[in-house]
């Protein structure tokens, strides 16, 4: 059975580089279209994309939506169909440019891709999920073990995480040298540590409990005194894998190497929230955890401003429109409470009218 095409991998690799150096993609976002592309191909058999005809595509809309997640065991959802198709949207339109293929694949035939309406607005849709609360977070926190090196770093990884609200890709490429704890923040260097979008800014320790900050302050010192790790070293080291007395692999300890991916950083935290008892939130939850604090305690536009840039964003309307969401319940109370509030008011301006109306008809003599 065929599994490639040369001539669609010479193309793809020109393309893959397109959105690497001139798009400037992230290694995520080329992979994603990878894999959008063996989709496309598994379903037409590898057929040369110079054959490509909107048909095609029609069809294989049609068969995408017919399909299964590998873990789920359920139908792919809107999101997934919508994202999918837009990767292969993008590439037969850029496609229907490169010399070769002009004549062949017309630009608007990349159209067809597209979902209806309907389903283009249920894959897009914003769905509001509680982040944890504080206290959620503390109590993980304090139910975690700390008997091992291994168990002393993820609790601290998760302190670091309120304490700062940095990133999981960001904490992955962490140095002992980027946090200063008599200052209190960590420098976010765009040169070494792996940013969004490669801004360098400093996040100053977030007022989030004394015990919170403690825990950060012992594990660097605990990695600086008694492990006698320097500056360049990883704040936050992956796990040194070995062969165990089972002969089995076995966590032993911790290598002076950063994790290559911050997918070790969502497993603890998965594995932490579990074992306390709670659903799953992920690292950058915790962000708009933060938010919701800052919209407590700020007082002032100026404090809110520094709030946010201690976030990373540059425009404070960013954390707004993409963490400031006001939760259902909290929504529903403001609303009540608004209600109960202007309710007297506005019956006290009403009788206040109708008593002028009467006064002054009996004024002039007319009865009421």
């Amino acid at each position: 059975m065929k599994k490639h095409n040369p001539a669609n991998e010479r193309i793809k690799r020109k393309y893959f580089a397109f959105l690497k150096e001139a798009k400037r993609h992230s290694e995520p976002t080329i992979d994603a279209a990878a894999k959008a592309l063996n989709r496309f191909e598994v379903y037409s058999k590898f057929r040369d994309f110079k054959t490509f005809h909107f048909e095609q595509a029609i069809a294989f809309k049609k068969h995408l939506a017919k399909q299964k997640g590998q873990r789920s065991g359920k139908k792919l959802s809107k999101a997934t169909l919508h994202a999918t198709l837009n990767q292969l949207k993008r590439f037969f339109q850029w496609l229907s440019m490169q010399p070769g293929y002009k004549s062949r694949i017309q630009y608007t035939d990349a159209e067809y891709f597209n979902l209806s309406d309907k389903d283009t607005r249920i894959a897009t849709a914003r769905r509001h999920k509680e982040p944890p609360t504080m206290a959620q977070i503390k109590h993980v926190i304090n139910t975690m073990p700390i008997n091992t090196d291994v168990e002393k770093r993820n609790r601290a990884l998760i302190a670091f995480t309120l304490l700062t609200g940095a990133r999981d890709s960001a904490i992955a490429s962490m140095k002992l040298k980027h946090t200063d704890l008599i200052a209190g923040y960590v420098k976010q260097d765009a040169r070494e540590v792996q940013t969004k979008f490669s801004k360098t800014f400093t996040t100053y320790f977030f007022p989030v409990g004394e015990e919170i900050h403690a825990i950060v302050v012992e594990w660097v010192a605990y990695l600086r005194d008694e492990k006698l790790w320097g500056n360049d070293d990883p704040l936050f080291p992956a796990t040194r894998i070995e062969v165990g007395t089972s002969r089995k692999f076995e966590a032993n300890g911790l290598k002076k190497a950063h994790w290559g991916t911050a997918s070790p950083i969502r497993q603890i935290f998965r594995d932490a929230f579990v074992n306390a008892g709670l659903p799953y939130f992920n690292p950058h939850s915790f962000r708009n955890t933060l938010v919701q604090l800052g919209e407590k305690v700020c007082k002032t536009p100026e404090q809110f401003k520094a709030w946010s840039q201690n976030l990373g964003h540059e425009k404070v309307l960013t954390t707004f429109l993409n963490y400031g969401e006001v939760a259902c319940q909290r929504q529903g109370e403001i609303i009540h409470d608004l209600a109960s509030k202007s309710s007297p008011s506005l019956q006290t301006e009403a009788d206040k009218v109708a008593d002028a109306v009467i006064r002054k008809l009996a004024k002039a003599g007319v009865s009421v």
